[in-house]
């Protein structure tokens, strides 16, 4: 796993490469955060993780503000968290992560993304196989001393940690379930968390040809550009 699944990073990038779009994702994360934690950051630690998140992304605090006060006023949309799995061209397994406030209209959209590019979405679940659910957190690797963190952090859920030597930081990759644990020990003891989140690791990968890689892209760039999409997790080396 590790180093060899930072490709995700690269896509990520340039799917957020439009700032607009990217205060826009974290928003609708502030807004799923606060329903189910409140608006509180001290006790609702999701949400101090997502707020971490848009310092690292730029997001002006004020932006931050008025996207909390907006999750707790009547204004706010009622988004719904719904994964959506697929086969995109070439055998290739997709998971779509969105946050829609309005179900018929996401599953029209995919449904005809998928079918146009030579895929088809599937049914719920259908891929929970094929993929693993990971907590991630990124702190700048500094004098961090890897052995001795892998250590410190097995107690508290992480499973592996890398260096990302080009982003000059240390990725450590926990359980889904340990979230909740890493956050709170790496804040006990002073790290600077640049990044906390969800990943949908393969637990295999399937390798395509250039031609039928560029079959495949133009399939995630539509999923990517929809305004209900989240995150988008696939088996693609």
């Amino acid at each position: 796993m590790g180093r060899a699944y930072e490709y995700r990073k690269a896509r990520k990038f340039k799917r957020w490469g439009m700032m607009a779009k990217t205060f826009t994702k974290i928003g609708k994360d502030i807004a799923l955060a606060v329903k189910s934690g409140g608006p509180d950051p001290t006790t609702n630690g999701r949400l101090r993780a997502i707020i971490q998140n848009a310092r690292a992304a730029n997001m002006p605090k004020e932006n931050v503000d008025r996207a909390i006060k907006r999750a707790v006023s009547k204004e706010q949309e009622d988004y719904k968290e719904i994964t959506y799995e697929g086969y995109g061209p070439h055998g290739i397994a997709i998971v779509v992560e969105t946050a829609t406030d309005n179900i018929n209209r996401t599953v029209a959209n995919l449904r005809s993304y998928f079918s146009k590019c030579g895929g088809a979405l599937g049914t719920s679940g259908m891929l929970d196989f094929m993929f693993d659910r990971k907590s991630v957190f990124r702190i700048p690797a500094g004098t961090i001393d890897l052995d001795e963190l892998e250590l410190e952090m097995i107690d508290f859920g992480a499973d592996e940690i890398s260096l990302d030597e080009e982003a000059e930081q240390i990725v450590i990759y926990g359980e889904f379930t340990a979230f909740g644990a890493i956050q709170k020990h790496l804040e006990e003891k002073g790290y600077e968390l640049k990044q906390a989140e969800f990943e949908r690791i393969p637990n295999d990968t399937k390798e395509l040809t250039e031609e039928e890689s560029a079959d495949l892209e133009k399939l995630l760039e539509k999923i990517e550009e929809d305004e209900d999409v989240l995150n988008v997790f696939h088996n693609m080396r």
